[in-house]
């Protein structure tokens, strides 16, 4: 790929990008219908939880950890996200309680 290409596709990625997060303010100028505000309210958990289930699909309780460190990872998260009300630091701190045991604690 030549220069101007990469600089041509950072240029249509950051536009892009851009026109995605400007659309809906751009589309509900006059608020947004009832159904886009519940959406907006349950999805949030909703993809919360979807995620959880992700990560743990491959846990294997038989193995040397037994699931250990994705349990404190989880509790951690969840007893951080009640404290502070705030998903960034819960996820943040139950993502490096995690790493910490995976590598250090159960290594």
């Amino acid at each position: 790929m030549t220069p101007l290409q990469q600089i041509a596709t950072v240029l249509v990625a950051g536009a892009a990008t851009v026109l995605a997060r400007a659309l809906p303010f751009l589309a509900f100028r006059n608020g947004a219908p009832r159904y886009v505000r519940y959406l907006g309210d349950v999805l949030p958990g909703a993809v919360f939880g979807l995620l959880v289930v992700y990560c743990l699909r491959e846990v294997d309780l038989l193995s040397a950890a037994h699931g250990i460190p994705e349990a404190a990872g989880i509790l951690l998260t969840g007893g951080v996200y009640l404290w502070r009300r705030d998903m960034l630091s819960a996820v943040l701190a139950g993502t490096a309680f995690y790493m910490v045991l995976v590598n250090l604690v159960f290594a």
